[in-house]
């Protein structure tokens, strides 16, 4: 009867019902990776053991443990809905962000992976990582972002218009002790320097060390709130950490943080893209060959 049943469900089975199981399967999928990847896996965690006790409670019969978790429950949504509030927030951000989705669904380039830009990414990556050693040295306090998909023009509207190249002396003249702009971050848009001086959303995270201020809890609260990469320089210990999804870094030397900006800033061409490339070339040699050979029959 059961394999009657599964074999009788397959049958029906149609193209819609595969897109409602993907589109399921994917949203489950991202809700596991937001939980592994922040602070939500504790309350995640937190949240099951109380639906455990309420299925307990209501198979032992138990009426005080069951009427107390009834009432909870009732309000649990609005509840889950305050605690995981950032993670709820940076979620929609990404589902909105039309260029990423572009990016995968259709191999077009975003804002901050376009092959044109690597160059200037580049430069901009070894002149932060130069920078980032001599604020190691000097126990300079620095906090430096590096925008993505996510839009930080809201960001960039707390601080002060900048639009300048990144390199060594521009960046330690932002973040010298006495200059009005060495309190607040420097935003990278593009491989350029497009504000400093701007303020970012605190984290909340209760894990962050004694020794960690402000200013890692700005350079966390950005990674919770957007896809930024964040680096920050410690003024009483030199300690460069860096920032992404929501995950603090720590102890980064020069090399090791060239190496990860590297990775996560600039694009590497797929084979696919290679593919794609060598194709269009063999396409467009064939298509001359053919007009030459055509003006030369007409001659």
């Amino acid at each position: 009867m059961t394999l009657n049943a599964i074999i009788a469900n397959f049958q029906t089975f149609k193209l819609v019902d595969l897109l409602d199981i993907i589109i399921i399967s994917f949203l489950i999928y991202q809700l596991l990776g937001i939980v592994n990847r922040t602070r939500a896996g504790q309350l995640f965690k937190g949240a099951l053991l109380v639906m455990a006790v309420y299925l307990v409670a209501e198979t032992l019969n138990m009426r005080t443990v069951t009427w107390l978790l009834n009432s909870l429950l009732q309000v649990g949504l609005l509840t889950l809905v305050v605690l995981f509030q950032p993670e709820i927030r940076r979620a929609l951000e990404r589902m909105g962000q039309t260029d990423q989705w572009a990016a995968k669904l259709f191999n077009v380039k975003g804002r901050y992976n376009d092959p044109s830009l690597k160059g200037a990414w580049r430069s901009a990556i070894i002149a932060i990582c130069d920078a980032a050693e001599r604020f190691s040295e000097t126990k300079t306090g620095a906090l430096i972002v590096l925008e993505r998909h996510t839009n930080l023009s809201e960001i960039v509207r707390t601080g002060t218009p900048v639009n300048s190249a990144v390199n060594l002396e521009v960046l330690g003249t932002i973040f010298y002790e006495g200059t009005p702009l060495h309190d607040g971050a420097a935003i990278i848009e593009n491989g350029r320097i497009k504000a400093a001086g701007c303020v970012l959303p605190l984290s909340n995270n209760l894990d962050l060390g004694k020794d960690m201020g402000t200013r890692h809890r700005a350079c966390l609260g950005i990674a919770e709130n957007s896809d930024a990469i964040a680096i920050v320089v410690s003024e009483e210990t030199g300690i460069i950490s860096m920032a992404k999804n929501g995950v603090l870094i720590r102890h980064f030397d020069r090399q090791t943080l060239y190496t990860r900006l590297v990775d996560e800033m600039i694009p590497k061409e797929t084979t696919t893209e290679k593919t794609t490339v060598s194709g269009w070339r063999g396409q467009l040699d064939r298509l001359w060959k053919w007009v030459s050979q055509k003006e030369d029959d007409a001659q």
